[in-house]
């Protein structure tokens, strides 16, 4: 067990402590792992939580088909992990991204094909797009082919920025922007802190969307703060379900 955990069990576990009768209102998390399709291994070690995780797949990767069978035949929700432009230059959002400049059928094609390689996506986020989801017009290509598809959209909001939500409650799309960002700092400690975080945005507006990554210390933190939730009125849900 990971040192410096002993002083967060209490806001852990705090929401498990009420008796139900005291508990007049529910609070909804959706906990979104984004980043799968690199490892079967690291994905795995999040199905074996066996709690309702929504999981964001790159598309055109080595295991992007066969992660999204397996997370798919195991009942659990899927997006397509869009990649889209960074603001630095120098970093690669990797296969199937969207550059500021696209033109209307290039954006058509390019979300074809890689909801082809994630297919039962019920909805999207963005990978990076720093730099793309300041544009509004790439932004409103993109969001009329999710539109068109019948699929919900979560501003992963990596610039403060991005036009993404608002654009897309505009357009009248479902949707909803990231809260909180559990792992930027790899540490089980730090990944706990942030899952409280995210409990105390919940308790204050209803709900609260928090993005992690396949990372061993964000499965470990994520167990422990599910567990905590059991008898709560605190729930974990898909992302579909919390949008707002």
């Amino acid at each position: 067990m990971i040192g410096g955990l002993t002083g967060l069990r209490p806001l852990i576990a705090h929401a498990g402590r009420t008796p139900l009768s005291q508990m007049p209102d529910s609070y909804y998390i959706a906990l979104i792992i984004d980043d799968i399709g690199y490892s079967l291994r690291r994905a795995r070690m999040f199905l074996d939580l066996e709690f309702p995780l929504t999981y964001s797949i790159l598309p055109q990767l080595t295991y992007s088909r066969r992660l999204t069978a397996e997370i798919h035949e195991q009942g659990h929700e899927i997006m397509l992990h869009q990649p889209m432009e960074p603001r630095n230059p120098t970093v690669d959002p990797g296969p199937g991204a969207l550059y500021v400049g696209d033109r209307p059928r290039q954006i058509d094609r390019i979300i074809h094909e890689n909801l082809a390689s994630v297919p039962h996506a019920r909805g999207v986020n963005n990978h990076m797009g720093s730099r793309f989801t300041c544009h509004p017009a790439e932004v409103s290509l993109t969001l009329r082919n999710f539109h068109r598809e019948g699929l919900y959209f979560i501003d992963s909001r990596t610039s403060g920025r991005s036009v993404a939500y608002r654009t897309a409650r505009r357009m009248r799309l479902n949707a909803s922007s990231r809260d909180v960002f559990l792992d930027n700092v790899r540490d089980e400690t730090a990944v706990l802190l942030q899952l409280v975080k995210t409990r105390r945005h919940a308790e204050k507006y209803g709900r609260a969307v928090a993005i992690g990554h396949p990372y061993p210390e964000t499965a470990a933190a994520i167990g422990r703060f599910a567990r905590a939730l059991e008898g709560s009125n605190i729930h974990l849900v898909y992302a579909s379900r919390n949008l707002a």
